[in-house]
């Protein structure tokens, strides 16, 4: 998957089919192919030159239960939202 910033409003956003950019992660597009993920990273530069967004790259994504979900922890944070703990509890 492509993830990116919408120059905007900073939201995180992946890029969709029809060269979309939408907020959910579900909604992106999984690349399966290597010659797509240059095709598709060039589409994303020129968004950024265009001024859509800003610091697109491509994340590494599994499937489970039909669910998408980064393998980084990063990415998944920018995907779902940032982490909470309870600083009281030890």
């Amino acid at each position: 998957m492509i993830v990116a910033n919408r120059l905007t409003d900073g939201r995180v956003v992946f890029l969709a089919e029809d060269d979309r950019w939408v907020e959910s992660i579900q909604n992106g597009l999984v690349i399966e192919s290597d010659a797509l993920q240059v095709e598709l990273l060039e589409h994303a530069e020129r968004a950024v030159e265009t001024g859509i967004v800003v610091d697109p790259y491509l994340i590494d994504v599994v499937i489970e239960d039909g669910r998408r979900r980064p393998l980084q922890l990063r990415e998944s944070i920018r995907a779902f939202g940032p982490t909470v703990s309870d600083p009281t509890v030890r």
